[in-house]
């Protein structure tokens, strides 16, 4: 079997029927410092009884609001094989003084017994999207014995939950980790304790707590601070914070591998064409050799993403052929690129009798960077019409109102139709949006300014979609568009 038939017969079931043991009783009352009141082996681990499966190990932990003890019987009810408690309860337990702080020990002993490289991804933009796309190469080279954290879990909680997940067996690991202040990296990179570190890129997402993009390229570049003896730093050569990065890696004797257009970049985009199916075709030179694969999420950003996925699976010996393909075969994911065609009411119908439109689902996160990007991808979408659902961006203090207008420009050359605005902080955009365009004859856009998504809905609604529209949904999580995408995607045409 040569190497093209390896990388593409892709196992079509798991190779074990049983699901695999991740931890003991034994195991688990000794690594967290606490005491099993039982035998027992569990499959996975949880901190959201309503995500519990069975076989899974839930964790009670306590938050500002909640206490996880009060779900323990849901969590038994659903199937969990145990739980991890501060007080003792009916049913199988592992009973410790720190619900939370058994989990980081659990996190850092699954981190110990982890036998394959490591991979740590943070960044202002495309982070989740990097981790999935590194994920998903290394999981073909292994052939299934890749691990990632899920979701987003990045943050004090998350890490060391998705660190506790990983099976003993794992050839390839990869953890996100994001923060909102000063510090926060530096706590996570040390428990993931990476072999190779990654950064998307530097854009003013949480300007509001660091204060400056500086600082910003401070906070991320602590990531380096965990890295393995010998471990490697991939940077954004095209970054304005390029040698702020390089500096804080080399002084953590990191080996630096810089990606990006510039021509002294190690991994250096050489060109790019658009690919059948709306992805694009690229060419990279990697300095000893020169690497054309398809990207079948389209947009430049992830171009310049995917450059970054191929020196992390170079970094740690995968196989770039098989980047290749999961970077082919990966598309959008929900909240985050993903592209879903859903039924309309207005328009002719297609001759199958049909009304169907591109919901372009960008609703997870926002920032002025990855706005920029992506309604730039729209302006390149072919449609009848586009209309831009955007969000309010959040955590960017007395910055705000400047960055919120200044999407005036990229809403104007994407050729949008009709937008919608949500929230308070888009007036800024709303009220420079209202002024005519010198460069288009006195033109303006259309829009609508609505107070939130509901009314947002009732606004589209009253616009009328209409077949071969491109509707681009993006804006910070909170604002809460998820839900229209939802109601979008369910509606009747």
């Amino acid at each position: 079997m040569n190497a093209a038939v390896r990388i593409l017969d892709w196992p079509v079931e798991a190779a074990e029927e049983n699901p695999h043991v991740l931890w003991d009783a034994v195991s688990l009352a000794r690594v967290m410092k606490g005491t099993a009141n039982a035998e027992f082996a569990v499959s996975g681990v949880e901190i959201d009884s309503r995500d519990v499966q069975p076989g899974d190990l839930f964790f009670a932990l306590k938050g500002e609001s909640t206490d996880g003890h009060r779900f323990v019987e849901m969590a038994f009810a659903k199937g969990a094989a145990a739980v991890v408690v501060d007080r003792p309860v009916d049913g199988p337990h592992v009973l410790v003084d720190d619900t939370l702080n058994a989990l980081v020990r659990l996190g850092a002993a699954a981190r110990l017994r982890t036998r394959g490289p490591v991979i740590g991804v943070t960044g202002s933009v495309g982070k989740t999207g990097v981790k999935e796309m590194i994920f998903a190469a290394l999981d073909r080279t292994s052939r299934g014995d890749a691990h990632r954290s899920v979701k987003s879990y990045n943050n004090h909680v998350g890490v060391p939950l998705s660190l506790s997940r990983t099976p003993s067996r794992a050839r390839f690991a990869v953890f996100e980790m994001g923060m909102n202040h000063a510090g926060e990296i530096a706590a996570l990179t040390r428990q993931v304790r990476p072999h190779v570190a990654v950064i998307t890129t530097i854009a003013p997402a949480h300007i509001e707590m660091l204060g400056s993009e500086e600082a910003i390229a401070d906070a991320k570049a602590e990531i380096f601070q965990g890295l393995e003896p010998g471990g490697t730093a991939v940077i954004p050569a095209d970054s304005a914070h390029f040698n702020r990065l390089k500096e804080a890696a080399l002084e953590c004797g990191a080996a630096v591998v810089s990606f990006g257009k510039a021509k002294d970049a190690d991994v250096r985009l050489l060109d790019t064409v658009a690919a059948i199916g709306g992805g694009s075709l690229v060419t990279v030179d990697m300095g000893d050799r020169r690497v054309c694969y398809t990207v079948a999420a389209p947009g430049e950003h992830q171009v310049m993403n995917s450059l970054a996925v191929m020196a992390a699976v170079r970094a740690v010996k995968g196989d770039l052929g098989a980047a290749g393909v999961a970077l082919a075969e990966m598309g959008g994911l929900p909240g985050r690129g993903a592209r879903l065609e859903i039924d309309v009411p207005g328009g002719e119908p297609d001759a199958s009798g049909q009304r169907k439109a591109l919901l372009i689902d960008e609703s997870y996160n926002a920032n002025p960077a990855s706005m920029r990007a992506t309604l730039a991808q729209l302006g390149r979408t072919p449609a009848r019409r586009r209309i831009a659902v955007l969000g309010a961006m959040k955590e960017l203090g007395s910055h705000g109102p400047d960055y919120h207008a200044a999407l005036a420009a990229p809403v104007r050359e994407a050729g949008v139709d009709y937008a919608v605005l949500v929230g308070e902080e888009m007036a800024a955009l709303a009220r420079e949006l209202g002024k005519s365009d010198p460069n288009s004859l006195g033109k303006t856009v259309a829009f609508a300014h609505c107070p939130n998504v509901r009314d947002a809905m009732d606004t589209l609604r009253a616009f009328g979609l209409e077949r071969d529209d491109a509707i681009l949904v993006k804006g910070s999580n909170s604002v809460g568009l998820a839900s229209l995408v939802t109601m979008l995607s369910k509606q009747e045409g």
